[in-house]
Parts: structure tokens; sequence; C-alpha cells
């Protein structure tokens, strides 16, 4: 394994982060705040970190395979979590690192769950950088460096195929750094229209600005213990519509932007994913109508939660926790499906349940004409065996880890459906689930070790499982190939 690559790039990464924590420390000068402190130490402390690791290791061979490509994603979103809790921390607004840490987690992987009863008393730069941590989070931090750093080899596609979401990760263009900034020009273009049209709705520049982050990102913090409850209507479908579209695999925008518009409306993807919503919503507006304020209010709820738990993205307007059981079953079920794979969104991603209802149908066909040969086809190209096998894998190990989990949270003393519903939530990136971690609950009640193995669930599902997974195996150091 090269080592010295992953410290190489790990660093860079670090570096990274302190040049992004200048957003928030100035965020902090315009307001005054103490806090302005807390982002120097961190950004010095990042500084130091960083550039120590660069310069040992400069020298370094730039020759990665997939083993370098997994472990380099886990370590650094690891460390950037690590240095991220500090303004939080040391500024006292957080006073348990533990729980800074498990916020800062939240943040870099848009799940969107807090340890904070009261969101308004924080300062507007811990603000700031608390939702600014979802949209470096959103397209993947590594996406980033890949864009805007000289390509340290075309070897990279490992590491992107380790920190883009789905199951199966390819190149736009030949070069693996012009996809990336391609992926990252659609998503700043995403995320300035939202940022106009928020404005444009009554909202100022801070509050626009913290709100996109959580919509682009898919993350879902907001700066009000109602979330978006008392914005404007405008702001409400806004932020719906963008939520939905945050969930689309970011390679049909480019087909969009080529005029290729045909070839993308061709995704059954993003039909399943479009008829799921639609259905769902309709499901949600006729059961819980009788507890609406008419139609019209009935409708906008159910679009906007449908939109945010299906995208992982968590903002609500409401308490569906008072929703009848058929809204909050329907509610559970999105969460796991979650939105398209190559979206910012989280969830085992619509393509792999696509892929296991063929899986599944081809196995039934078989049973009744055993010598009968058949592919599975998605968008009209068949797919290898090897992508099929690593999807029945990705459920497996999902499931298996998903309970782990909830058995080492079930020793606090909280009901089954808050145990479910929070590892639930933070596996699948969506924040809020069901009674004491819904919409108007937190997680703060969690004992550390709970809060620990909910990190642990965020990384796993923001990750796809196997970076953190294989960063631990110790066939992954072992000096066999």
């Amino acid at each position: 394994m090269n080592r010295k690559f992953i410290v190489y790039v790990t660093g860079y990464i670090i570096l990274l982060e302190a040049a992004l924590l200048l957003l928030p420390l100035a965020v902090s000068l315009i307001y005054g705040e103490k806090c302005v402190f807390d982002f120097l130490i961190t950004i010095g402390v990042s500084l130091l970190l960083g550039s120590v690791m660069v310069l040992s290791t400069k020298n370094t061979g730039k020759t990665i395979y997939a083993k370098e490509g997994f472990v380099t994603v886990a370590l650094s979103w690891i460390l950037m979590s690590v240095i991220g809790a500090l303004p939080f921390f040391i500024s006292g607004e957080i006073p348990s690192y533990t729980d800074a840490f498990f916020e800062t987690v939240s943040g870099f992987t848009t799940t969107g769950a807090t340890i904070l009863r009261n969101i308004e008393i924080m300062s507007k730069g811990l603000l700031f950088w608390r939702s600014f941590t979802h949209w470096i989070g959103g397209m993947g931090v590594l996406v980033f460096v890949m864009a805007v750093i000289p390509s340290v080899s075309d070897r990279s596609i490992h590491i992107m195929r380790a920190e883009v979401p789905g199951p199966v990760v390819g190149k736009l263009v030949p070069k693996v750094r012009q996809t990336a900034m391609i992926l990252y020009l659609i998503y700043i273009a995403l995320t300035l229209i939202e940022m106009v049209l928020l404005v444009f709705g009554g909202m100022d520049l801070f509050e626009s600005a913290v709100h996109t982050f959580g919509t682009a990102g898919t993350g879902g913090f907001g700066i009000k213990n109602d979330s978006i409850a008392s914005y404007s209507l405008f702001n409400q479908i806004t932020i719906t519509v963008f939520m939905l579209l945050f969930g689309i695999n970011f390679n049909l925008f480019y087909l969009i932007l080529l005029r290729k518009v045909r070839t993308a409306l061709k995704s059954r993807e993003l039909w399943v994913y479009v008829s799921i919503y639609l259905i769902s919503v309709t499901l949600i507006v006729l059961n819980t109508l009788s507890l609406s304020n008419g139609f019209g209010d009935a409708l906008n709820k159910a679009a906007f939660h449908v939109s945010s738990i299906m995208s992982t993205t968590g903002y609500s307007i409401s308490d569906f926790n008072v929703w009848p059981s058929l809204s909050k079953t329907i509610l559970t079920v999105l969460m796991f499906i979650g939105a398209c794979a190559g979206s910012t969104a989280g969830g085992l991603k619509i393509s792999r349940v696509i892929i296991l209802i063929k899986s599944i149908g081809r196995e039934m066909k078989k049973l009744l004409h055993p010598r009968t040969v058949s592919k599975i086809r998605l968008d009209g190209k068949s797919l290898d065996e090897q992508t099929v096998s690593n999807t029945f894998s990705y459920f497996a190990l999902y499931f298996v880890l998903f309970f782990a989990i909830l058995l080492i949270i079930s020793a606090d003393a909280f009901d089954f459906e808050t145990n479910f519903s929070a590892v639930a939530a933070c596996f699948n990136n969506i924040g809020p689930g069901f009674n004491v971690v819904g919409p108007v609950g937190n997680y703060a009640g969690f004992s550390v070790l709970s809060k620990l193995a909910l990190s642990c669930a965020m990384l796993l599902g923001r990750l796809e499982i196997y970076p953190l997974v294989l960063l631990v195996a110790p066939m992954t150091w072992s000096k066999k190939k």
C-alpha cells in the first residue's frame, strides 16, 4: 500500500478545510462575534497539521489502486470531522467534544441529525459553519480536490468511486479531473440559483445561504427551532423543488446541458424516482387531509416532507410524528430507498432497488426455465454480473451493520420506534426520525457510546459502507496484494 500517498492527499484535505474555515470566520467578523478566535485556532491547527503531512510526503509515488482510494476517503472524512468539531467545542457553545463531533459528522455526511436543543442561541459564524459542512460534504470534498488540484494520477477514479454514491460510478469525460470540475460547476450553479430565489422569497442573504447549503447537500441543518415552518410559502415550495432536484443523478443535468434531453429523460431511475414521489405525496395527502387546513395545506406538507425524506434532506414544516400510521410508514420506507445514485442524497439509492427487483425477477424466471440465460439491463445497457453481485453484497452488509448499531444504541432507555428510526435516519443520512428524534426532537439524550455509534452510522451511510469497513479490515493493511 502507498501509505505516503494517503498521508499526502489527506494533508491536502486538511489544508483545504483550513481555507474553507475562512468563510465562517468572515461571517463571525461581520457580526462581531467572539467565536472569531475559535475559528483562528482551528485554522492554525489545520494549517500546521496539513503542512506537515504534505511536506513530509510530497515526493511520494502517485500510483494508486482501489485500496488507497478507499482508505484515503475514509481517513479524510474522519479527520475533517475531528478538526471541524473544534470551533463548536472551543467556543463552549457545544461543551462536550463528543456532541461537537456528532454535530460535525452529521454536517459533513449531510445527515442533519442534531444534539442542539435551542439552535437560535448559537453564534451566526458557527451556524454558518454548521450548514456549510453540508455543502462541502454534499458533492464530496475529495471530488472537489480532484477538480482544483492537478490530478495525481488518472487512477484517481478509485477515489471518486469510493466517495461518489451509487452502484456504478463512471467518468462523464475521459479525464477524471474534468469530470470532477463538471460535477462541481453544476453543483455551484444550482446552489446560486436557489440562493437567489430564496432571497427573492424574503430571506436575507445569511438565511438564504445556510438554507441553500442544507438543501444542496441534502443535509437539513437550519437556523430556527421550527426548521422551515416560519418561512413564506414561496420559500417552502422553492426548497421542496430544489430538494427534489438535488436528489437527481448529476449526470442527467450534464446531459441536459449538452442538449441531450431525450437521453436524460430515458433514465429508468429518474422515472422511478418521480413515480415514487408522486404516489407517496398522493397517499399522504389523502391520509392526512382531515388533519390539515384544507387540501392546499395537506398538499404543501405532503410534497415538502416526501421531498425532504426521499432526498434525505430532513427539513420540516410540521411535526409528521402526529401523522397517521400509513403516512409514517410511507416516510419510513422512503428513508431506506433514498434518491438517485450520483446525487447528493443518501439512502440505499433507487438504482440499487431497481437492480435488486430485476435480479429477483430473473431468479424467478430461472426457477421456471432453468436453461434460460438473461442479462439484467438498466437504461438499455446490460449490467455486468459483478455489479449485480456487488449490489446484493451491499444490501447484506447494510442490514448486518444496521442491526449491529441498533443493538448498541438499544442499551439506552428509549423505545424501539425511537431507536429504529434513529439508526435509519443516521444510516440513510436523513436526520429526523420519529418520537424522541422526530422533527421537533433531537439526539441529545443518547449516551456517549450511542452518539459515537450513530456517528459511525452516518459515515457508513455517506461513504456507502466499504471505505470505512476496509479502513479497519486487517486485509487492507496486509502487505499481500
